[in-house]
């Protein structure tokens, strides 16, 4: 099991939805977030100020999938998000110990479905 931990631009949310569609993935978190990476950020003159504003507004997405779904998450998740450009986001693989469906105590990967 693993959990995918990917932050993409909040533009890209229903384009990267739609990959993991169409790929039988249904089961995601959305939060929304801010940070900064390679692009740090821009300038912008607020009543005559200078402002530097150096946390970007993002969507940070989590699933948790079995093995046999992971390389395809990942292949949506890109397919969606790619823009070619700097800030098109980053993808995070994480093991996942364990997970417990509260309503049934299912355990592992039929846990996750």
């Amino acid at each position: 099991m693993k959990l995918i931990v990917a932050y993409i631009q909040p533009e890209k949310l229903n384009d990267v939805k739609r990959a993991l569609y169409e790929r039988e993935i249904f089961k995601i978190s959305v939060t929304n977030a801010l940070g900064c990476g390679q692009q740090k950020g821009f300038h912008e003159s607020y009543r005559g100020a200078e402002v530097e504003v150096n946390l970007l507004k993002k969507v940070r997405l989590e699933i948790a999938v079995n093995e046999a779904y992971v390389q395809p998450t990942i292949e949506a998740i890109i397919a969606g998000a790619r823009t070619g450009r700097i800030g098109d986001g980053k993808i995070f693989v994480i093991d996942l110990v364990e997970c417990i469906r509260i309503r049934t105590g299912e355990t592992g990967g039929e846990a996750i479905g």
